[in-house]
């Protein structure tokens, strides 16, 4: 009910206000499974690719939003939910193998499922080492794996910074990749390395970073 009236009122203002350019949006399917692997420059990712996408994307979120005490707590619960994210616990020791069976039930429901395989915010604007959740979840699924290179996120929304700036966005979709019929691939590390290294080009070619290959988060933490 919220993601509909957000669809119909919010997402035309948005559109109009900052008037992101998007390219490829054919090539994300209105129905059915679909896995939406984009680049992360910025919180506001979140709502740029969906309001150019055509469709609801699910996302996943720390599942403490989902958790605050007393009515406040209900109602941001029940807001973060109608909105399409999708909590996780990401404290738990198996949270990655959760969030991908979770991921996979959501695929199986026929939903569209953005998934951000750097698995953080750039810290330096390059593009990152992905990580092979992405893979992991195309191969056991068979979804198809829609490529998105965000541009110009960042200057929108800085990180750490409530303040938002109407900046030039590009949202570019790319042609869909299949994995479909390679389910045993994923027990094979060189073939989930090999998958995500097939998304990460598509992504970058999209995006038009340089890339680095390490990990964002090592980054982070070195910094």
């Amino acid at each position: 009910m919220l993601y509909r009236a957000a669809e119909l009122v919010v997402s035309p203002l948005l559109r109009a206000y900052f008037k992101p350019r998007a390219s490829g949006q054919q090539y994300v399917p209105r129905t059915g499974p679909a896995i939406i692997a984009a680049n992360h420059l910025s919180a506001a990712d979140e709502v740029f690719t969906p309001i150019t996408a055509g469709r609801q994307v699910l996302y996943f979120a720390k599942a403490e939003y989902f958790n605050g005490p007393g009515l406040r707590g209900r109602v941001t619960a029940w807001t973060f939910s109608q909105l399409g994210l999708v909590p996780v616990d990401r404290d738990n020791p198996r949270a990655a193998a959760n969030t991908i069976d979770v991921g996979v039930e959501l695929l199986g429901q026929h939903k569209a499922l953005g998934i951000y395989p750097e698995g953080t915010r750039s810290p330096d604007g390059r593009l990152h080492k992905f990580r092979t959740g992405v893979a992991r979840l195309a191969l056991r699924t068979g979804a198809p794996v829609i490529p998105v290179g965000l541009v110009g996120t960042d200057k929108v929304l800085a990180e750490g910074s409530r303040h938002w700036y109407r900046a030039p966005v590009e949202v570019n979709y790319g042609p869909a990749l299949d994995f479909s019929g390679r389910a045993a691939d994923e027990r094979s590390a060189w073939s989930l390395r090999e998958v995500t290294e097939t998304i990460r080009e598509a992504v970058q070619k999209l995006s038009g970073q340089d890339y680095v290959d390490t990990y964002g988060s090592s980054v982070k933490v070195s910094d």
